[in-house]
């Protein structure tokens, strides 16, 4: 086990809670970069602050760079490593911040807390039935359906909750909730968004996370979101890697059989919560996309707990036949379509048969997600099922 665990994801996700209730972590001393006086400390001194106790818990540490330099001093100086010597939490991807000069490489673990999956909010400590699925032949996916009691629920009730802890756990009615993200909202542009970087006109940011938001699962044209807002493509750019960097929102990419090829083609745009996503849209009633979006936010909880962490991408060819999410794990690959109607029929699954006929050796079947209740084949290679058999 490395000397140091990263535990990283958006605010508000359950990182603290979980550092402080574990029970291998009790016994800790626990400091946060929150506190003015502990930031003022890192920032003077911070190999006082590595050295109060043999083992750390160090919260929020995006908002010191010169701490991240002392841990790893610390971790060096050892004789022998002491696994898992420090416990460190962050609001933001350190990978991705240019403040961030130190990663930490060689000496970490990253571990990033997602927002509630559906299951994990019904108890059950889980994702969806993505690993099943990859590894059980095509034909073989009827029976893999039928070996636990139905969950079903209401994708839209589910997109309006969202997956962040207090929200989607503590608060009934959608009034609270309205109120809960509008401070959630205040304070990530106030004081989180500072931290990781100045912004010096928050009112087109703001503006910006709205037009992305009405944009789930668009195609990103970075120049479109600019001339919309009325701001500059570098800014667009600048302003999206922040808001990813932060975890809020997710840039899936391409699929291509070529790797350099996906660096390249563009992206689809989603949001890591689909209720924080409608909020800054002001959207009351989901669309399609949202489900989209639950789909995917589960399959980035499930990749993330992975040894060897699949890809999700999407596929679409020049003539406009696509599919939402292609899964790559393990040389297989598992292409998924999310439908949000109740009846689905074979002309529904176009996409998936150009996709399976393009890639005859790496998928043998493909699966359609829909908001019915029956599972069955809907066409020779593709599996028709209900959105929440899965996820």
């Amino acid at each position: 086990m490395s000397p140091v665990v990263v535990l990283l994801g958006a605010r508000q996700t359950g990182k603290t809670t979980l550092v402080r209730s574990l029970p291998e972590l009790r016994d800790r001393p626990y400091l946060t970069l929150d506190e003015f006086d502990l930031r003022a400390q890192a920032k003077s001194d911070p190999e006082s602050v590595v050295r109060r106790a043999p083992r750390l818990i160090l919260d929020e540490v995006q908002r010191s760079r010169d701490l991240l330099i002392a841990v790893k001093r610390a971790v060096d100086e050892e004789p022998v490593r002491t696994p898992g010597r420090f416990v460190l939490t962050g609001s933001a991807n350190l990978l991705m911040m240019e403040s961030i000069g130190e990663t930490l490489a060689g000496r970490a673990v990253y571990v990033t807390l997602w927002p509630f999956t559906r299951r994990e909010r019904l108890g059950h400590g889980r994702a969806g039935r993505w690993s099943e699925l990859m590894e059980t032949p095509f034909e073989n996916w009827l029976e893999v359906m039928s070996t636990e009691p139905p969950l079903p629920e209401n994708w839209r009730e589910t997109a309006t909750r969202g997956g962040l802890p207090v929200p989607s756990l503590d608060l009934a009615g959608a009034e609270a909730r309205t109120l809960w993200y509008s401070g959630y909202v205040q304070t990530y542009l106030e004081r989180d968004l500072q931290a990781l970087r100045a912004v010096e006109n928050l009112v087109d940011f703001r503006r910006l996370m709205r037009a992305a938001s009405l944009r789930t699962g668009a195609l990103l044209n970075q120049t479109e979101l600019g001339r919309d807002v009325g701001i500059s493509q570098v800014q667009v750019h600048r302003f999206l890697n922040l808001m990813e960097s932060s975890y809020q929102i997710v840039r899936l990419p391409a699929y291509a059989v070529n790797r350099t090829s996906r660096l390249i083609k563009t992206p689809k745009l989603y949001w890591s919560d689909t209720a924080l996503g409608m909020y800054l849209g002001g959207e009351t009633e989901p669309r399609g996309a949202h489900l989209e979006n639950l789909v995917l936010s589960d399959l980035m909880a499930w990749r993330d707990l992975q040894g060897l962490k699949p890809e999700i991408m999407y596929w679409r060819t020049a003539t406009g036949l696509e599919v939402d999410f292609v899964v790559e794990s393990g040389g297989r690959v598992l292409p998924v379509e999310v439908k949000a109607a109740g009846r689905v029929h074979p002309a529904d699954a176009k996409g998936l048969e150009a996709f399976l006929d393009e890639y005859p050796d790496l998928a043998s079947g493909a699966l359609l997600l829909h908001d019915g209740t029956e599972s069955f084949p809907l066409t020779r290679r593709v599996f028709a099922a209900p959105w929440w058999r899965v996820c």
